[in-house]
């Protein structure tokens, strides 16, 4: 099965897109097709024996076009261009309209006649023809190419209305009877400034990409093996590749740190202002921005792979999937233009038959063709699922799947896996207590024995240590006790460092037992450190609870939701945890094949649960929760799993992502509703001769354009 993505030029409608998808599914070995109007793009899914070709021939037949895409396509902007051109047509359009328009409402009769008529119904209709097969012409040509192949669109209802206006004022003319030329130039000039608004504003939708796009470097500074460099393109980076990053300049793919210290601002990648530090074998991210160090990068991936690259594949892949809820608004506007020119039929049947003059039953059935408006409902749902993605993207908020953004609204609970989410996941010293000597001695001679070890404890006391500007001493005589502890000897002096087991239950009083009791209850662990006479500290060792996480809570609660820890630690550590987080309920003891089960279990006790988790074993939990909010600062495994990815993994997005996808689904509620509302209104009104044709092509235009800016206010 391979997956086929292409744009599409020339649909200008909601009914456009869902003919051109049936269009494609009905194609042998195809198994799904999904148009997408406001991406003006296709995404099908066929056997490997189905030519791409093939798939762009159904299009064509269709009559619609295939855009051909270019490398660097995304220099040249094709909404820009669209944009450019409707703007164009738009003024042209209107300059012979107006003239028109003044003639008609003002009655001026201009000076002369040609054979025999007023010279102002001439320059009427001159320049009102010029308006129908000039800036107006590709409604026309569409809605016959559409008609050849027995179906319709939006621009049939419009080719219809406006040509009849047309047709019949031109007959009007010779045979010296009412003239309606000013509605065909009129409409036509509204349509056309309709769409260029929509260019406009759906332009504006999708900058998301287009400022992702553009966030990366071209260029990078490749060192030689003489240690001189070279400018060469971003594209021609190898992995294993070194590049000088220079203060300020961007960093141009993923890579560690192979000489020097900086801070780098990640902000377009985790969404916060703050430089992160850089040092030895910390990883850097492409197209972010170097701070005041300059830098020596590793290469890691390529162009095309590094974490921004993903992040625009899950932005457009968003972009791309239909919310559920579209659903509805498709299989209307799948018969939506046939209805419309039924109705409109029907409109000039009834007022002929009901004894009404021949013009006022013209007048009434144009103001139908125009005024009906499939675009619309077929704006509502996917242009706020791509603004929601890219004010998402901005905020280091990835939203992977349009669904994602509807569950939102329904849950009530939120499920925590402890480390990584609410914890930092990265061990800290937090309690040094000296029972011989100084803080400083404590550390120094812990740091000294733990020098060489990878455990995150280890780890711990030796980032404690760097960060006091303590030097390790050299050890002697180094042994690991399993399971208990290491010793060494430090300048001719035997020391042990690990649990209370490790040391000789003599040197252990009452009082030292106490203080470790006390720090183990607060979900800490208590490192013993002694010689061969005497206990000569306590070091407490914990896994921080998040910065933010005790606030996200609370913000969580706010939306009504109620939230849950589920970790691996025993019930004391646990309950510690939840009480400096304000959780609600504890999960402890959980391992991590119970994690799926858990979810299960909540769900079937009638709960909507959203899942947090950053580890390779919360990806069951994260698939099966109604809503997956992947950390990403955690692993591949998991990222995959869910349907929303925090990059910073900073607890306050989880709120902040949930409020986006109530306020998504909010936004695409009232586009479906006024768009419902206003065509369910309109087309009446007009049936019953209430609206001016001109009138009606204008509340037309502004219905679509009306959604495009609802869903604009997702930006701010």
């Amino acid at each position: 099965m391979k997956k086929h993505i292409f744009k599409i030029d020339g649909m200008h409608c909601a009914s456009c897109a869902v003919h051109v998808e049936n269009s494609l599914k009905k194609q042998t070995g195809v198994k799904n097709a999904s148009v997408n109007y406001a991406l003006a793009e296709a995404v099908v899914e066929a056997s490997d024996n189905v030519p791409e070709i093939q798939l762009h021939q159904t299009v064509k037949d269709e009559g619609y076009r295939v855009r051909e895409e270019m490398k660097g396509a995304h220099e040249h902007d094709p909404s820009q261009m669209e944009m450019a051109s409707a703007g164009k047509k738009t003024l042209i359009s209107a300059i012979l309209a107006v003239p028109v328009f003044i003639l008609a409402m003002f009655m001026i009769e201009l000076p002369g006649q040609i054979a025999g008529y007023a010279l102002n119904a001439w320059v009427m209709g001159i320049l009102t023809t010029i308006v129908i097969f000039g800036p107006g012409r590709e409604f026309h040509v569409t809605a016959a190419r559409l008609l050849w192949r027995k179906t319709a669109n939006m621009d049939t209802l419009i080719s219809l209305g406006t040509l009849t206006a047309t047709i019949f004022s031109w007959w009007s003319l010779f045979n010296r009877g009412a003239l309606y030329f000013e509605t065909a130039a009129v409409i036509t000039t509204l349509i056309l400034f309709g769409r260029y608004l929509e260019a406009r504003s759906g332009g504006q939708a999708s900058q998301a990409i287009k400022r992702l796009l553009e966030l990366g470097a071209k260029n990078a500074h490749r060192l030689k093996a003489d240690g001189s460099t070279e400018d060469v393109l971003v594209e021609s980076l190898k992995v294993g590749d070194l590049v000088l990053i220079k203060p300020g300049e961007k960093i141009p793919l993923d890579g560690t740190v192979a000489e020097g210290e900086s801070g780098v601002d990640e902000s377009m990648l985790t969404g916060e202002s703050l430089a992160v530090s850089k040092k030895l074998g910390d990883l850097v991210y492409g197209a972010t921005v170097n701070g005041r160090g300059a830098l020596q990068v590793k290469i890691l991936k390529l162009s095309g792979q590094s974490v921004l690259d993903q992040i625009i594949k899950l932005v457009e892949d968003a972009q791309r999937e239909k919310a559920p809820i579209q659903k509805l608004a498709d299989r209307i506007s799948a018969i939506f233009v046939p209805v419309v020119i039924g109705i409109a039929l029907a409109t000039f049947a009834v007022w002929l038959l009901l004894g009404y003059d021949f013009n006022l039953a013209l007048i009434a059935a144009v103001a139908v063709l125009v005024i009906a408006c499939p675009c619309a409902l077929g704006l509502a749902t996917p242009t706020a699922i791509l603004v929601s993605t890219g004010r998402g993207a901005k905020d280091g908020i990835l939203i992977k799947t349009g669904a994602a953004l509807e569950r939102g609204r329904d849950l009530d609970l939120v499920v925590f896996d402890k480390t990584g989410t609410i914890t930092q996941g990265k061990p800290l010293v937090t309690d040094l207590i000296p029972l011989s000597g100084s803080e400083k001695t404590l550390l120094t001679l812990a740091a000294s024995l733990e020098s060489s070890s990878e455990h995150p404890l280890a780890q711990a006391l030796l980032r404690s240590a760097q960060n006091k500007k303590i030097q390790p001493k050299k050890v002697s005589a180094f042994q690991s006790h399993t399971g208990q502890g290491i010793s060494g000897q430090i300048h001719g002096q035997k020391y042990y460092l690990g649990q209370a087991k490790l040391i000789s239950p003599d040197l252990i009083t009452d009082q030292i037992t106490k203080q470790a009791h006390n720090l183990a209850k607060q979900a800490k662990t208590v490192i013993y450190l002694a010689d061969d006479s005497q206990v000569i500290g306590l070091i407490a060792i914990a896994d921080q609870i998040k910065p933010h996480a005790k606030q996200a809570v609370a913000e969580l609660k706010k939306l009504g939701l109620k939230t849950v820890l589920m970790t691996g630690d025993n019930q004391a550590t646990a309950e510690a945890i939840a009480q400096q987080g304000g959780i609600d309920e504890i999960h402890a003891n959980v391992r991590p094949q119970d994690k799926l089960s858990l979810v299960k279990a909540l769900q079937a006790k009638g709960h909507k649960v959203a899942f947090v988790g950053d580890g390779i074993n919360d990806a069951p939990a994260l698939t099966q929760a109604d809503l997956g909010l992947a950390v990403g600062t955690g692993t591949d495994v998991a990222i995959e799993a869910g349907q929303i990815v925090l990059v910073s993994g900073d607890p306050l997005k989880v709120p902040q992502a949930i409020r986006l996808s109530r306020r998504t689904y909010s936004i695409i509620r009232q586009n479906l509703f006024w768009a419902f509302a206003y065509n369910s209104l309109g087309i009446p009104l007009a049936a019953l001769g209430l609206l001016n044709p001109m009138i009606a092509a204008g509340a037309m235009a502004f219905s679509s354009v009306s959604v495009l800016a609802n869903s604009l206010r997702l930006r701010r």
